[in-house]
C-alpha cells in the first residue's frame, strides 16, 4: 500500500445559482493577459447543453481520456503514436469550439463627432484585430439560451428522449461549475510527449512546467474535460493550478473563496496509489465510481494513520484528512460523485446532484414521496453525468437529501423529529445532523480544511516532478 494525500473538492449543485462569481476572480488573477483571453480555468455551464468548448463530453469526437481494450490505453493513442504525428493533432479542438475572443473600439463611441444617429461599434477579434461575427461565447447557453438547438448534442441524454425534455413545459435546468479535476490518473500527463505536465507529490495538484512545454497540445486533446488550454501568445499550455500558492499557505482556492452560494468544499483525501492502475482498468464503466471510492483510505483507522506516518505523510495532512468535508460527503455519506467516471481519469472534483421540483401528482398512500423519479431533472440524466449511467447511487443520494429536508422540517415546524424518514434511506439522526450542519450552516473552517505545506519534509520536488506520470502504452 502506497499512501498519498490529495487535495480534492466537492461542489453542491443543489445550491449553485449560476452567478459566475467563481469564474471572474479566477479569470482576473490567472488568465488576464494576452494569449489567454479565451481561457477560463473555471467556468459555469447550464445543463442541458453542449458546454465549453462545444461538445467537450463527447469523446467520440475529441478522443480524450482513457479506454479499455486488452488493457488501459489513451483513447487517442500513447506517446509513440503521438511522436509519429507530432506536428499534426487531428483531435485538437479549434478556436471556434471555444470562441474567438473579442473586444470593441470603445474610443469610437466616445470620440466620434456629433452625428444625427448614435455611434455604434462592431466586435473585433483579439487574435487578428479584424471585425468578426459573434457565433459562440464562453457562456453562450447560459440559462438555456438556444438549448432547443444545442441541447440535442448533449450526450447526457443517452437512454432518454431528448425531444421530450427540450419542450417548453418539460425542460429542466441546473448549473454545472467546472474546473480541472486534478485526476489521480490524469490523461493530460500521460499524453504529453515532453513530460511537461506532472502531478505534485505532496498534494496531487496537476501543473504544467512552462520551461519543458513545447506547445504540441496533446495535453489539450488528451484531457477529456478540456481543462488544459493553449496560450497562443506564449506557445505554451496552461491549466487550472488549484491556486496552489494559496493552498500551500492553508488557504482555499479563489473559486471556492468567492463562491456566493457557499457550494464548495475543499479538503484532503488519503488514497492508495498502488490501486490506481487497477481501479482505472475496471472493466464495467458503472463500477468505476464505487471502485474509486474504495481507493480512499479511512483517515481515522489507526493502521492507516501509522502507515501514513511511516511513509512520510505529514501529521498536519493526516489531521486535515480526519476532518475533511470531502471525505465525509464522498465516502461517509455517499452524497457526492465524480464527473464522468467513464473517462477513467479518476477525477478528484466531485459533485452533489441537485434536487428539483416534483412534476407528477401521486398518492402518498401508495407512492414514495422521496422518489427521485418524480422530479423534474431526470434521474438518468444525472446518472449519465456523474456515475456512468448507474442510477442507484444517485437515487440514494437524492433520497437522502429529500429525507433530510423532511426530517428538519418536522423538527422545526412540527416540533417533533420524524426519524422514520431517515431509517428508510439508511441514515441516523446523528448523520442527518452532520449533513445539515455541513450543507446548510457550515462555517468557513468547516468547509475548507487545508493544511499548510511543509516544504522541509519534501525532497527536491522539482527533480521528481516527471516521475508522477503513468504508463500510457
Amino acid at each position: 500500500m502506497k499512501i498519498k494525500a490529495q487535495i480534492g473538492m466537492v461542489l453542491n449543485l443543489d445550491k449553485c445559482i449560476g452567478c459566475h462569481t467563481c469564474s471572474i476572480p479566477c479569470k482576473n488573477v490567472w488568465t488576464n493577459r494576452t494569449g489567454a483571453e479565451y481561457i477560463w480555468f473555471n467556468n459555469v455551464e447550464t445543463k442541458p447543453g453542449i458546454g465549453y468548448p462545444k461538445k467537450w463530453e463527447n469523446q467520440t469526437i475529441h478522443k480524450g481520456g482513457w479506454k479499455m481494450d486488452a488493457k488501459l490505453r489513451l483513447r487517442a493513442g500513447g506517446q509513440p503514436s503521438k511522436l509519429l504525428k507530432i506536428f499534426h493533432n487531428p483531435d485538437l479542438p479549434a478556436i471556434d469550439e471555444y470562441y474567438e475572443p473579442w473586444t470593441y473600439n470603445y474610443d469610437k463611441l466616445i470620440s466620434t463627432a456629433q452625428k444625427k444617429h448614435q455611434p455604434s461599434t462592431r466586435p473585433q477579434s483579439l487574435i487578428t484585430g479584424k471585425p468578426i461575427r459573434l457565433r459562440w461565447g464562453p457562456n453562450w447557453e447560459d440559462d438555456l439560451a438556444g438549448v432547443s438547438e444545442t441541447g440535442t448534442g448533449d450526450v447526457n441524454f443517452n437512454n432518454l428522449d431528448y425531444q421530450v425534455y427540450l419542450q417548453f413545459k418539460k425542460v429542466f435546468m441546473f448549473y454545472l461549475p467546472r474546473l480541472c479535476e486534478h485526476c489521480l490518473n490524469p490523461a493530460c500527463v500521460a499524453s504529453c510527449p515532453s513530460g511537461a505536465l506532472y502531478k505534485r507529490e505532496e498534494d496531487g495538484i496537476v501543473l504544467v512546467d512552462q520551461e519543458r512545454c513545447r506547445g504540441w497540445r496533446y495535453c489539450v486533446s488528451g484531457c477529456p474535460y478540456k481543462k488544459v488550454y493553449f496560450n497562443w501568445e506564449t506557445g505554451r499550455s496552461e491549466k487550472c493550478i488549484f491556486c496552489y500558492p494559496r493552498i500551500e499557505a492553508g488557504m482555499t482556492s479563489l473559486c471556492a473563496e468567492t463562491c456566493v452560494g457557499k457550494i464548495r468544499y475543499v479538503g484532503v483525501i488519503l488514497y492508495d496509489a498502488d490501486k490506481i492502475a487497477m481501479t482505472a482498468s475496471t472493466e464495467k464503466e458503472q463500477e468505476l465510481y464505487p471502485a474509486q471510492a474504495r481507493m480512499f483510505l479511512d483517515p481515522t483507522d489507526p493502521a492507516v494513520v501509522a502507515e501514513a506516518i511511516s511513509q512520510g505523510i505529514p501529521q498536519s495532512y493526516i489531521e486535515a484528512a480526519q476532518q475533511s468535508p470531502v471525505y465525509k460527503l464522498a465516502v461517509d455519506w455517499q452524497l457526492a460523485f465524480p464527473l464522468h467516471p467513464e473517462f477513467r481519469t479518476l477525477p478528484m472534483v466531485w459533485y452533489i446532484p441537485p434536487l428539483s421540483p416534483l412534476v407528477q401528482f401521486f398518492d402518498e398512500s401508495v407512492a414514495d414521496v422521496h422518489d427521485p423519479e418524480v422530479m423534474r431533472i431526470p434521474l438518468t440524466y444525472l446518472a449519465n453525468l456523474l456515475t456512468a449511467g448507474d442510477r442507484e447511487p444517485v437515487r440514494m443520494a437524492l433520497r437522502r437529501l429529500m429525507a433530510l429536508r423532511s426530517y428538519m422540517r418536522s423538527r422545526r415546524l412540527e416540533g417533533k423529529a420524524d426519524a422514520h424518514v431517515l431509517e428508510k434511506v439508511g441514515m441516523t439522526e446523528e448523520m442527518a445532523q452532520g449533513i445539515y450542519r455541513l450543507l446548510a450552516i457550515a462555517k468557513y473552517k468547516d468547509r475548507f480544511v487545508i493544511p499548510t505545506t511543509k516544504k522541509e519534509t519534501e525532497v527536491d520536488l522539482y527533480r521528481g516532478q516527471g516521475a508522477a506520470g503513468f504508463d500510457s502504452h
